[in-house]
């Protein structure tokens, strides 16, 4: 792959999942109307579909503020970290099957590498510092409350979803997201959802609280600490938080749609791009359906089931799989 083309790559990628979390923000509060009985946005252009754009004009037309005491460069940084982070972590992501146009074979994917899985979860892992940093630097008791319960959170959360995601590796045998869509390749029932359900509930309970999504929402919760460590954010940078959780959240739906219900093979008659980007689209909606349905939980709560009850579970996972498979 040549330098030109992975910069190409980059480039549409940023482009469309940029545009993707504007359109995100219309099918949340679209399908939160529904799911509620109220009307969602409706008043900017038709079915209210140009609210995203007046959406990013106030964005951008907003003024910037930087707290008094404040340390200017890490309150800066701490977004730019978010966002580059929930981007790069897609670079092993494989979106859809390959396809030629104009006579030219595309591969869908940034980097093929080895350890995709592996690069997915470290990068998203650095990822946590955005939130620490902009609570830090922030020069305010509740993004200081926000960003220790995002470290918490993230952190505890982050050996869910690696110890989970062990046990499907086990199986394939390899870290690559592309080998473990082959896996899956023959049928249906090759699809690691039937051999690891369990695997399959940790890793999205694991990625409802990594993405910040109801009901774990804690580290910006508004009744208890304003806004957590966004509270002091405005404009645009408060606009690369709001972009990179999004960009986590479709990242989460395409490595789900990977690892677990065979990616982007074909579905009897459905092809493989139309079957991924159906299955994406269900765990998008699912991310938003939960949040219409289900209460916040407190953070001991929280703390305690990921401990007392997600972990030991994932660890008996791991062992009773090795067990089947010797």
């Amino acid at each position: 792959m040549s330098f030109l083309e992975v910069i190409i790559k980059i480039i549409i990628l940023l482009a469309i999942f940029s545009a993707l979390a504007g359109f995100g923000t219309y099918l949340d509060r679209k399908f939160l109307g529904l799911i509620q009985k109220r009307l969602g946005p409706t008043h900017v252009g038709p079915w209210g579909l140009l609210q995203i754009v007046a959406d990013g004009i106030k964005l951008f037309l907003k003024e910037d503020i930087i707290p008094k005491n404040a340390n200017k460069i890490i309150f800066i940084l701490a977004p730019i970290i978010a966002v580059a982070t929930a981007f790069i972590a897609m670079a092993p992501i494989p979106f859809l099957p390959e396809f030629t146009l104009f006579g030219q074979t595309i591969k869908p994917i940034i980097s093929d590498i080895n350890v995709g899985l592996l690069f997915v979860l470290s990068v998203s892992a650095v990822g946590m510092y955005g939130p620490l940093l902009a609570g830090m630097s922030s020069n305010n008791k509740y993004s200081l409350l926000g960003a220790a319960r995002a470290v918490s959170q993230l952190l505890s959360f982050e050996v869910v979803s690696g110890l989970s995601i062990l046990a499907p590796i086990m199986i394939v045998g390899s870290l690559s997201l592309i080998d473990i869509n082959n896996y899956q390749s023959n049928s249906i029932f090759d699809w690691l959802i039937f051999s690891q359900p369990v695997a399959f509930l940790l890793f999205l309970i694991a990625g409802f609280a990594e993405t910040n999504r109801t009901p774990f929402d804690l580290l910006e919760h508004e009744a208890e600490i304003v806004s957590g460590y966004i509270t002091e954010y405005s404009g645009l940078k408060w606009g690369m938080f709001f972009i990179g959780e999004y960009a986590n959240m479709f990242s989460i739906a395409f490595i789900i749609s990977i690892v677990f219900f065979g990616g982007f093979n074909s579905i009897g008659f459905i092809p493989g791009g139309i079957a991924i980007l159906l299955k994406v689209a269900f765990f998008i909606f699912l991310f938003v359906w939960v949040r219409a349905t289900f209460p916040h939980v407190r953070p001991d709560q929280l703390m305690s089931v990921c401990w007392k009850v997600l972990m030991p579970i994932a660890i008996i996972n791991i062992l009773v799989t090795g067990i089947v498979l010797v």
